[in-house]
């Protein structure tokens, strides 16, 4: 279902727009879509069509996505597994600070080689409703007032119901623009269609490295973009919306943790309305790579800093609970899977 669908249910049910606009932001506050008919000047009452569709209509939207299990972590934020109405599993996480991650596809295509979710390939996309949704069951666990477009799936591969998300959510959703994050490995219509858009969401951009071969082999299904002109993209749409271009940057030992690649960060964001964030690999996420030792991320944090790069460390949420993109699913997907053969040999 899609936005468009939802304001056309309501409308058939008897809505006005005035009607459907306060339903919809009941919804998004994750409130209980009657909370909106709970008025007492009967100009504002909403139609008693619309009043007895709205349980129906409440549960097919509860349906959308639901709490398969949470996993608190030490650091305050929960790793979320969450059912479609098709049987799939997504990902989200409550973050620190009521902030929120929602995915966006189910799979991705992209196949990053140090993410668990690239591994299972593009199995689908989600509809703009299920990526509200998402937002909708995180502010019935706790307050959300930032929405990043990171969990599992490339936002610009799924662009049109992203957007539309977007849009709802930067207004009814009641959510800042600079608080919508929309990240990506650098598709180019994500720089054509952005800056046209209402809602005009923080840009995040997965640089990993300043060589082009080593992000190519990095990111072997993303679009060959070289990094000097991803940066110059990034840097026109930051200036144009008057905030930062965050450049994600996974740290692999031996990888791109060298010299050589904090020499190219100087030559290429240095000046630059950006934030550099150093992702630290979860190591638990597989063998091919490891995370660099904790004095090696200082060192490069200080190096960074004194030569006028803003640089963070952000490290994934949830990695006590093993809890790296794609792992709860990827172990909730085995043991359905180890049921299913039991079944059949049973």
């Amino acid at each position: 279902m899609r936005i468009a669908d939802l304001h056309q249910r309501l409308a058939d049910l008897g809505a006005l727009p005035v009607h459907r606009d306060r339903v919809v932001r009941a919804w998004l506050q994750g409130k209980p879509l009657n909370a909106a008919s709970r008025r007492r000047d009967n100009e504002q009452q909403l139609p008693l069509s619309l009043r007895h569709g709205l349980p129906a209509l409440a549960e097919e939207l509860d349906g959308l996505v639901r709490l398969r299990s949470k996993h608190p972590g030490a650091d305050g934020s929960a790793r979320l597994l969450i059912d479609l109405s098709d049987g799939q599993m997504i990902e989200g996480v409550l973050l620190p600070r009521d902030g929120l991650c929602v995915s966006t596809q189910v799979g991705c295509a992209v196949g990053c080689r140090f993410c668990m979710t690239g591994k299972s390939g593009l199995i689908r996309q989600l509809s703009s409703l299920e990526i509200i949704a998402q937002v909708v069951l995180g502010r019935r666990l706790r307050p959300v007032k930032k929405v990043v477009f990171m969990g599992m799936g490339e936002p610009a591969h799924n662009l049109d119901n992203v957007l539309d998300a977007i849009d709802l959510l930067g207004t009814d959703g009641g959510i800042g623009h600079k608080n919508l994050v929309f990240s990506t490995v650098g598709d180019l219509r994500v720089f054509e269609r952005l800056p046209e858009l209402r809602v005009k969401p923080a840009l995040a951009l997965s640089l990993h490295t300043t060589k082009a071969g080593l992000r190519e082999h990095l990111l072997p299904k993303a679009p060959r973009i070289d990094p000097d002109d991803l940066v110059e993209h990034g840097e026109v749409y930051a200036r144009r919306v008057g905030y930062p271009i965050q450049y994600q940057w996974t740290l692999l030992k031996d990888i791109n943790d060298g010299q050589d690649e904090l020499e190219g960060i100087l030559r290429l964001l240095k000046g630059k309305y950006a934030v550099l964030n150093l992702i630290p690999f979860n190591s638990l996420e597989g063998d091919d790579y490891q995370r660099p030792d904790g004095a090696r991320i200082v060192e490069m944090v200080r190096y960074l800093h004194s030569r006028g790069v803003l640089t963070k460390v952000r490290n994934s949420a949830g990695q006590d609970v093993e809890g790296g993109c794609g792992q709860l699913r990827a172990r909730a997907v085995d043991i359905v899977n180890t049921r299913r053969l039991r079944d059949t040999l049973l």
